[in-house]
C-alpha cells in the first residue's frame, strides 16, 4: 500500500521547497522567524504526551488510545459540566471523508465509567449536518450510549457564536462567526478527527478540524446563504494565517484530540482520496503534538504545513517531535508514507517569499 511521492518541481521551486523542509516555517509574511525547535513563546516549552496504538478493531484502538493518556485529561475532565465530540464531516455521504460511529463509540467507551455529565456531539458540517448523522448512523451511537445522555446538535442551526477577526483573500480584515458551544468553558472538548491529505493544508489532523469546524454557515431555513468557512480559502499563505488566529481563539477549550487512523486517506483528500489501511489511533491533550505524531505516521515532511508550524511558533503547543513523549507502538512501525495531493506544488508556496499574488487553492 506504500505509495512513492512523485512532485515535479521546477528548479527554481525545488531549491527553496528544500530550503523551507529544512527550516520550517521560516517565512510568515516575509519576515524571518524561529525555526520549529524553538517555537517564538516559551509557553509551550515543556514536553508533551501523546498516545500511539496500533490494533485491529477501530473502536478499540480510539478507546486504548484515551485511556494510554488518562492521567493528563481526568484532572481537567472532571470539572467540567459536560463533554462536547466534535467530528469531522467534511463531507456528508462518503464515509472514508468524514468521521466514523466507531471512532465516537471509542471516544464513549472511554468516557462511560469516567465522566457522569451529558454528551454532546455537535458539528457545523460542510452541508447539511443532520444528513451527515443520518448517513453515518452516529444517531445509533447515541441510542447504544444511552445511558450517558448523549445528544446530537448542529451548530449552523443552533446559531450561537462568537466572532473574530480574519483575514480574506486580499488581506483586508473581516469578521467570522465561531460555534460558540465550542468556546464555552464549562465543556470538555473532544476533537474526532482523522488523518488524511488535504488539497490546500498538505494535511487535515486534529486543528484543522477544529478550527475549520467552528466556523458556521446557512442553514435550510435562511433565507440569505452565507458561509464563513469561505473566508478561510483566500490564498496559500492567508489560509494559515486564519487558522492560526481560530486556533488561539480555541485552544484554551481544548480538551483531548483523538485522530483515528484506522483507515485514513490519500492523495485527493480531504473529500476524494484513497483508502489507508493504517489502523492506529492517536490521543493527546496536546493538539499540536498529536498532529506532529499524526504527520510523521503519514509520512509527510512536518515542516510542510504551514497552520502547524504557526501554532508551534505562538506556542500552542509542542511541534518538537524530540520533546514528546509516545505512548504504545513505536512510529517507525507504523509509519506509512502516504501520497499527497496532486496539487502539493502550490499549497507548499506558503513556505516561499510573498512576491506575487498567490493562486486561490480549496
Amino acid at each position: 500500500m506504500e505509495q512513492k511521492l512523485d512532485i515535479k518541481l521546477s528548479r527554481r521551486r525545488f531549491l527553496w521547497t528544500a530550503a523551507g523542509a529544512a527550516a520550517a516555517g521560516r517565512f510568515v509574511f516575509g519576515e524571518q522567524a524561529p525555526p520549529i525547535a524553538t517555537p517564538v513563546s516559551p509557553a509551550f516549552d515543556r514536553r508533551s504526551v501523546v498516545a500511539l496504538v496500533q490494533g485491529e478493531s477501530r473502536r478499540k484502538n480510539v478507546c486504548e488510545s484515551l485511556v494510554a493518556i488518562e492521567d493528563q485529561i481526568l484532572p481537567k475532565l472532571k470539572q467540567k459540566k459536560y463533554a462536547v465530540i466534535k467530528p469531522n464531516i467534511v463531507n456528508t455521504v462518503n464515509q472514508l471523508a468524514a468521521t466514523h460511529a466507531d471512532a465516537l463509540n471509542g471516544i464513549l467507551d472511554f468516557l462511560a465509567p469516567r465522566f457522569k455529565g451529558p454528551v454532546v456531539i455537535a458539528e457545523s458540517a460542510a452541508g447539511n449536518t443532520f444528513d451527515g448523522y443520518e448517513n453515518f448512523r452516529y444517531q445509533s451511537a447515541a441510542q447504544e450510549h444511552k445511558s450517558q445522555n448523549v445528544s446530537l446538535v448542529d451548530l449552523n442551526e443552533e446559531g450561537k457564536y462568537e466572532t473574530i477577526p480574519l483575514l480574506d483573500g486580499d488581506l483586508h480584515v473581516v469578521q467570522g462567526r465561531l460555534a460558540a458551544r465550542l468556546l464555552d468553558p464549562d465543556a470538555f472538548i473532544i476533537c474526532s478527527a482523522m488523518l488524511k491529505t488535504h488539497n490546500v493544508t498538505v494535511a487535515t489532523l486534529s486543528v484543522k478540524n477544529m478550527v475549520l469546524g467552528a466556523p458556521l454557515h446557512s442553514t435550510r431555513k435562511d433565507t440569505r446563504r452565507w458561509n464563513d468557512k469561505r473566508i478561510y480559502h483566500g490564498g496559500v499563505r492567508q489560509t494559515h494565517v486564519d487558522m492560526l488566529l481560530t486556533a488561539q481563539k480555541m485552544q484554551p477549550y481544548w480538551g483531548a484530540a483523538v485522530i483515528d487512523g484506522f483507515e485514513g486517506m490519500e492523495g485527493n483528500g480531504p473529500n476524494s482520496g484513497l483508502p489507508v489501511p493504517s489502523k492506529i489511533a492517536i490521543a493527546s491533550a496536546d493538539f499540536i503534538a498529536a498532529d506532529r505524531v499524526g504527520v510523521e505516521t503519514m509520512g509527510i515532511n512536518p515542516a510542510w504545513l504551514g497552520y502547524l508550524n504557526y501554532c508551534a511558533q505562538s506556542g500552542l503547543g509542542q511541534y518538537d517531535l524530540s520533546k514528546i513523549d509516545i505512548r504504545g507502538a513505536k512510529l517507525a512501525d507504523v509509519t506509512r508514507k502516504y501520497q499527497l495531493h496532486p496539487d502539493i506544488e502550490r499549497e507548499l508556496q506558503w513556505m516561499g517569499s510573498m512576491t506575487e499574488i498567490p493562486p486561490r487553492l480549496g
